[in-house]
């Protein structure tokens, strides 16, 4: 197995980590904080809007990790700067 080889199983090995890692941990603390936030519009009703806000707010920042991931899974995939380099120096 030659060099270049290598640097494609690890990168899409790396890419499918980072994909299942960046929908699965997003996804736990998204049903994390909804749970909190129902639980305290139960206990709260009359400041819903605030926590409703202050949902919507964690949740986009959180959903901004999921798309960081996917972003970096893109770059390994398609524009892989290890490959480029492997390919172009000739890593065999």
């Amino acid at each position: 197995m030659d060099n270049v080889t290598i640097v494609a199983v690890v990168s899409i090995i790396t890419a499918g980590a980072t994909i299942v890692l960046g929908t699965l941990l997003p996804a736990y603390g998204e049903m994390k904080a909804l749970i909190k936030a129902l639980e305290s519009i139960t206990q709260q009703p009359d400041a819903s809007n605030v926590l409703s806000r202050n949902l919507f707010v964690g949740l986009a920042m959180i959903e901004s990790l999921a798309i960081y991931c996917l972003v970096i899974s893109i770059i390994l995939i398609f524009t892989n700067p290890f490959w480029n380099f492997m390919t172009t120096a000739g890593g065999k």
